[in-house]
């Protein structure tokens, strides 16, 4: 079963290729007359980098460019349920059905149809780079946990081996440096399966957002969207979660003057802000320091560009420089990929914590 499962991976990766580098040799005829060579454009290739998209690049020779592309499921007002891959746009250059990617405005980058002149947004379902990047660090996450959970089950007793010698010391630091002294040792159990599903999935992804070769690449954490809904599940969950004295400590605090909260509420409403802007600082402490690492390294690769256009000798003396600063920041990105999944592993775990203390 496994080599059939690697066999249909690898005629899957093959067909999207061959289909990504038949739509590349049609752009390249089609449009090889109208593309004329322009000026470097450093913002455009940084966001264009760090923002989603419907296509996997892979590599650009020239006017040549191989990419896997990936579904495109749209819901129209005009014509219903609509479902086709990405190489039909060819790049961006062409539309298909109506529907073609707006290169600029509001809706830059996204799938756009015209209605009534108007350029409109189509319900969009699609399955796009940062999509297909988090199903494959599902994936891998799954294949571990189960690998190492099923041998668990058939060494009882037995010291860990292989795989399970690698995740314990990691699983243990979670629970004995994150759960225990942010939660405490009577609640922190049932806290544990969330903790370690958003620590490995924090920290994978950053991993993989770093190496530069599909599967990696795409900038999963880097998207605020997706640090939105994993700060939300921790709203949601340290919300449902708060006992009385939670719930006493936000609407009637302890100690503070009676004049603080009547007649104007002035401290329940403090704290009822702070129970907002928590979740908020998640998002955003996660989405700002990913995106800025890769916009720090896509910077000095642009610098590159933007001095080789100036002369082959101030490309190639600015490219040594480049280049190894962009090695020390990978390396640094290394570390933050970690410290980033710590990090708000840490803050989930506080406000689990904060949410279940008994009162003393």
């Amino acid at each position: 079963m496994k080599n059939i499962h690697r066999l249909l991976l690898i005629v899957f990766f093959i067909a999207s290729a061959a289909t990504a580098f038949a739509s590349d040799e049609h752009d390249k005829h089609a449009h090889h007359d109208t593309h004329k060579k322009e000026k470097f454009q450093a913002g455009e290739f940084i966001m264009d980098h760090i923002a989603d998209a419907y296509d996997w690049h892979i590599f650009s020779i020239g006017d040549f460019h191989a990419s896997i592309p990936l579904p495109v499921i749209l819901v129209s007002e005009q014509s219903g349920f609509n479902m086709f891959m990405s190489s039909k746009f060819y790049h961006g250059h062409s539309a298909y059905k109506g529907f073609y990617i707006a290169q600029e405005g509001e809706f830059k980058g996204k799938v756009v149809e015209k209605i009534n002149g108007q350029e409109v947004r189509p319900f969009d379902i699609s399955m796009t780079k940062n999509v297909v990047a988090m199903l494959i660090s599902m994936m891998i996450l799954l294949w571990i946990f189960i690998s190492v959970a099923k041998a668990y089950t058939r060494r009882k007793g037995q010291a860990p081996k292989g795989l399970q010698s690698v995740m314990e010391p990691i699983i243990i630091f979670v629970r004995d440096e994150i759960a225990k002294p942010a939660i405490g040792e009577k609640n922190y159990e049932r806290f544990m399966p969330f903790l370690l599903t958003i620590f490995f999935f924090i920290w994978l992804n950053n991993l993989m957002g770093l190496v530069p070769l599909f599967p990696g690449g795409a900038n999963v954490t880097g998207n605020i969207t997706v640090t939105m809904v994993l700060a939300l599940f921790t709203f949601i969950i340290t919300t449902f979660s708060g006992n009385k004295n939670y719930w006493v400590h936000i609407f009637n605090t302890p100690g503070v003057p009676w004049w603080l909260k009547f007649p104007v509420p002035l401290m329940p409403v403090v704290e009822f802000m702070g129970m907002i802007t928590k979740p908020i600082v998640l998002m955003v402490r996660l989405f700002a320091n990913i995106t800025a690492g890769h916009m720090i390294v896509l910077a000095f690769v642009s610098l590159i560009f933007i001095f080789g256009e100036k002369g082959a000798a101030a490309g190639f003396g600015t490219s040594v420089f480049s280049v190894a600063f962009i090695v020390f920041m990978d390396i640094l990105e290394l570390l933050v990929a970690l410290i980033q999944a710590f990090v708000f592993t840490l803050l989930s775990a506080l406000y689990f914590g904060m949410a279940t203390e008994e009162h003393h």
